[in-house]
């Protein structure tokens, strides 16, 4: 191994995964990812449900981690570690495992953003054609929690340009999900059925936020009366037009997503476009991103699916650029709920 190779171990806990991930520089070589099932029971994630299982698995998480990337303990060159946003509960068996495995290694400890590592997890190189973008770019991110258009100048240089007002699109989609009798996480289903349905056979209501805010509330609710409506004259209305319903619902978020980006990029001239989260998994999302670019010229980045929802590939990419800052934590680290974006 070249003596000059960083290699990190990252720790990701902020929601209901809990993973870990091996890197050498900007290489992932292992990222592991135990999900929690016990939460679909209740339609959405349950915060002292979600410590627990984190409490379980984070051991055998790190050790198949380890395992799978050929790497020893004392190979490691530093530990990074979800800081925030997120669950204070889930963050805190994170944390404070990050910070005993890193002393007791006596290696750095590396905080990381969730929604900083979110965007630079297009810096993966995850294969040997993998492309990365160029600085200054624009990020859509998507995930459950956050919907943002982001400039990136550097790595450790972000400025958001807009933001969602309520619901972030992920929201947007388990929300209604759920409204459809879809079991959680109900995103994922409606970008399926999607597939099968007829895109433009509903309308429903795109936001009118002016600049580059998004709001997803109003469409939540539109589709919410209007299924009540239908229902109350079909009950089997949702059973009969599931997948055009969730088509139109899905063109809808997509096309509120897009204008927005457009306008982002018009307006910064900016056309190195990324998108990243969890939503950026979202089928949809990712053709009409592509159709978009050929039609503005545009050099997209999209990450793989392995690297938009939460994991700790991202965390090792985030925490590889601090490194090479030398820009370390200390040990009284205490996780942040509402850490911002900076």
């Amino acid at each position: 191994m070249n003596k000059k190779d960083i290699i990190l171990l990252g720790i990701e806990s902020s929601c209901d995964e809990t993973s870990a991930a091996v890197s050498k520089n900007t290489r992932i070589l292992s990222n592991i990812i135990a999900g929690q099932k016990i939460h679909e029971a209740y339609g959405g994630v349950v915060p002292e449900l979600a410590s627990r299982a984190h409490q379980a698995n984070i051991i055998p998480v790190v050790t198949q981690a380890l395992k799978e990337a050929g790497i020893k303990k004392n190979e490691i060159d530093a530990v990074a570690v979800t800081r925030g946003p997120g669950l204070i509960g889930s963050l805190m068996v994170g944390v404070s495992f990050a910070k005993s495995l890193s002393a007791a290694l006596s290696v750095p400890l590396i905080e990381v953003n969730h929604m900083q590592a979110h965007v630079l997890a297009n810096f993966a190189i995850h294969s040997d054609d993998a492309k990365t973008p160029e600085f200054p770019f624009l990020c859509l991110t998507v995930s459950g929690g956050h919907t943002q258009i982001v400039l990136v100048s550097a790595p450790d240089n972000m400025q958001i340009l807009g933001q969602t007002l309520d619901d972030a699109a992920g929201e947007a989609f388990d929300k209604i999900a759920k409204v459809l009798n879809l079991p959680y996480p109900g995103g994922p289903l409606i970008d399926k059925y999607s597939g099968q349905g007829n895109a433009h056979r509903f309308q429903f209501p795109e936001s009118n936020i002016p600049g580059l805010d998004f709001s997803f509330s109003g469409l939540k609710t539109a589709v919410l009366y209007f299924l009540k409506k239908q229902l109350a004259q079909d009950a089997d209305f949702i059973q009969e037009n599931l997948y055009d319903i969730c088509a139109s619902v899905q063109k809808t978020i997509i096309q509120t997503l897009l204008k927005k980006l457009r306008k982002a990029a018009e307006q910064t001239g900016i056309r190195h476009i990324a998108i990243a989260g969890g939503v950026s998994a979202n089928s949809g999302l990712r053709n009409e991103l592509k159709k978009l670019a050929e039609l503005s010229g545009w050099n997209v980045y999209i990450p793989p699916l392995s690297l938009c929802t939460d994991n700790a590939g991202m965390i090792c990419i985030a925490a590889y650029f601090k490194y090479l800052q030398n820009d370390f934590s200390t040990l009284d680290l205490a996780p942040q709920a509402r850490l911002i974006l900076q």
